[in-house]
């Protein structure tokens, strides 16, 4: 074990992706978010190394590991580019662990070894104009026509929306909106006759790339069902509540970015004859700030650690997403604050960290939604 409790195998690979980061995202990372483009060069590099197969197992042309590991490559993405780790985690552990975990065997032999490899790339297409945490708005339909489905409605927000090969799409094949029952979810391949799709600019994460979708009577067969018809995304939530992890992980990539930066720049910027740091206040910042993001770090992942344990996760996933994302929001804030008007410029590690931050407190669920389920779990006798 190493001197942070981690297995060494971990610590390795956390090391392993820092390096390969610091050498191939973070020279990119305001070129791209300047012109709002994804580095999808990425996705074949990562597949070489083995990195999009990360979590998921090796039969299914995986490498094996579990949240942790996939928890680490996220964070250490995150800290060279938030946008970057957002593009990787859902193409990841969104799109191509939902095939894997709930797709036919079909699917996932047509699919998965192709998308660990690089070769596609992948989206999760949930979010409508008026479905994003009520799960049961959704509205885009799904209508049976033999052995296939045509598909009529829209999507917001995608992300990789603009680009993917494979298409994770959440639709309703029975039912009315306000009910959970009868939403599947379809593999839809990106050129598909019927499916138009448009750039969405945005303030922050701007290295990932957003889609609204448009889909007009396209034509998926039958076998490209996810899971069960009218069941798939309830079959598909395990996958998603593993998302609040990963979510936690991206907030501590960003935070400690921003920290990194905080604390560089203090001892550097000269004012009243010698550096910010000499400045008591300035100290306890950046002290308060560390802390803060050791303390999100312990609950991600000892929360990551009971999901490969196969114990209960869903609280602490919970806390560890509420508590990560805002700890990131906060130390975004405190290193823009701490650069002062140098950090208000449109370029550089702090202004960047401050736009990519509040998203990480909507996404995997807002934290109004996770303070409710923390609340319920302690009024059920949940002991933190």
């Amino acid at each position: 074990m190493s001197e942070s409790g981690a297995p060494e195998s971990v610590e390795l690979f956390r090391a392993e992706v820092a390096r390969f980061s610091a050498a191939e995202i973070a020279p990119g990372a305001q070129a791209w978010d300047d012109a709002e483009r994804f580095p999808r060069e990425l996705f074949g590099k990562l597949g070489s190394l083995g990195w999009l197969g990360v979590g998921l197992p090796e039969k299914l042309g995986g490498s094996g590991g579990g949240a942790v590991e996939r928890a680490v490559l996220i964070e250490e993405l995150a800290r060279a580019s938030a946008g970057v780790a957002l593009g990787i985690y859902v193409h990841s552990a969104l799109a191509t662990a939902a095939i894997a975990t709930i797709g036919s065997a079909e699917l996932r032999e047509r699919y998965v070894p192709r998308l660990v490899s690089g070769e596609l790339t992948g989206a999760w297409a949930y979010a409508e104009p008026d479905s994003g945490a009520d799960v049961t708005r959704v509205r885009l339909r799904a209508a049976q026509e033999g052995d296939s489905f045509a598909l009529t409605g829209t999507k917001l927000y995608i992300t990789n929306g603009t680009f993917a090969d494979v298409l994770v799409v959440v639709a309703r094949t029975g039912g009315e909106p306000g009910s959970l029952g009868g939403i599947s979810v379809l593999v839809v391949d990106g050129d598909a006759a019927g499916l138009e799709r448009r750039p969405m600019s945005k303030l922050g994460m701007r290295a990932s790339e957003l889609g609204e979708l448009h889909f007009d009577g396209c034509v998926v067969p039958r076998r490209n069902l996810v899971g069960d018809l009218g069941s798939g995304f309830r079959q598909c939530l395990p996958v998603l509540s593993q998302g609040r992890v990963f979510g936690g992980a991206l907030a501590l990539g960003l935070g400690g970015a921003a920290l990194s930066e905080a604390a560089r720049h203090v001892a550097v910027r000269e004012q009243f004859g010698g550096p910010l740091s000499r400045q008591q206040a300035v100290r306890f910042t950046i002290a308060d700030m560390a802390a803060r993001l050791r303390a999100a770090r312990a609950l991600v992942y000892d929360a990551a650690r009971r999901l490969d344990a196969g114990l209960d996760y869903d609280t602490d996933a919970s806390i560890a997403k509420l508590f990560a994302s805002e700890t990131g929001t906060w130390l975004a804030e405190r290193a823009l604050h701490l650069h002062g008007a140098q950090g208000f410029m449109a370029d550089g590690i702090a202004q960047r960290c401050y736009r990519d931050c509040k998203i990480l407190e909507y996404g995997e669920g807002v934290n109004e939604l996770q303070r409710e389920m923390i609340y319920k779990a302690v009024a059920n006798g949940f002991r933190p």
